[in-house]
């Protein structure tokens, strides 16, 4: 049965909170110590400004594993993000990619989490991206705008995200879009300026052209994120020794009902966080 389309923002499970305190050094006694830090690090930065609350400090101190230095580097590195692609994601709402949710087959998540708890984006760049209407920057806005909405989730801060990205039916058309600017503003935002935690990313039902995109990708990979990323083709018996098919949808052999790459059901439920989105447009550099 799928799950309901919604925000998960109530408090993390027991079985989350265990597997905090095992990965993310998360006990009482750290999160006091470093909400505290953090909030102390932040007064001595008159030019970076964050809301100090813990439910926002703690967005940034979780993919840290609760050190503060480290989550004030992360702050850091997300406004420097936001400045430097000030076009892209400068005062951005859900209104400003409604018809791209609404209208378009391109980028979902999955209602239901995989195995482990993790939140599942899966985005169709292949065959169903019509580049005649949405173009690469609007995919990168739509990976923005949901990642936002997911730093809500407490569950999601500590299990972490998995990207699936299909590439089913590539032509030329798509590949243009995925310009070096395009790779370098994605690769940035994900392995230097999105706080939360990429677990796996898995590139399935690639055709041979899709080595043009992978030559763009490549020099901006880090170890990190290399180790991180694994390669199907059409093989999704590969696919499920890391996500197990009674959690995907019958696209790549789950034995979940087949899902239609649409964001429209998640359009209203982040219609409903606006003030956050707000929120999260006014922190960063103060110029």
């Amino acid at each position: 049965m799928a799950a309901k389309v919604e925000l998960q923002r109530q408090p993390p499970s027991a079985e989350a909170l265990e597997l905090a305190k095992n990965e993310l050094r998360e006990t009482p006694e750290v999160v006091k110590e470093s909400l505290a830090k953090l909030r102390e690090l932040l007064k001595g930065e008159p030019t970076l400004h964050y809301k100090d609350d813990d439910e926002v400090l703690t967005v940034f101190l979780r993919p840290c594993k609760w050190y503060p230095e480290s989550a004030l580097a992360l702050m850091k590195r997300a406004a420097d993000f936001k400045d430097k692609y000030a076009t892209t994601v400068k005062g951005l709402m859900p209104d400003d990619e409604k018809a791209a949710m609404l209208d378009h087959k391109v980028v979902n998540v999955m209602t239901n989490r995989d195995h482990k708890g993790r939140r599942v984006l899966i985005a169709n760049i292949g065959k169903l991206w019509d580049t005649k209407h949405l173009n690469g920057e609007q995919i990168f806005r739509l990976f923005y705008l949901i990642h936002v909405g997911a730093t809500l989730e407490p569950e999601t801060q500590i299990r972490g995200v998995v990207v699936v990205l299909d590439f089913d039916g590539l032509g030329m058309k798509q590949v243009a879009q995925l310009t070096p600017n395009f790779s370098l503003r994605l690769l940035s935002f994900i392995q230097d300026a999105m706080p939360l935690r990429l677990k796996e990313v898995h590139i399935v039902k690639q055709p041979y052209i899709f080595n043009i995109v992978w030559k763009v990708f490549q020099p901006f990979i880090k170890e990190k994120l290399k180790n991180r990323l694994f390669f199907h083709g059409s093989k999704m018996d590969s696919l499920h020794k890391h996500l197990d098919p009674s959690h995907l949808p019958a696209n790549y052999g789950g034995q979940l009902p087949e899902m239609n790459y649409s964001s429209a059901d998640w359009y209203p439920v982040i219609k409903e966080i606006e003030p956050y989105y707000e929120e999260w447009n006014k922190w960063g550099n103060q110029k």
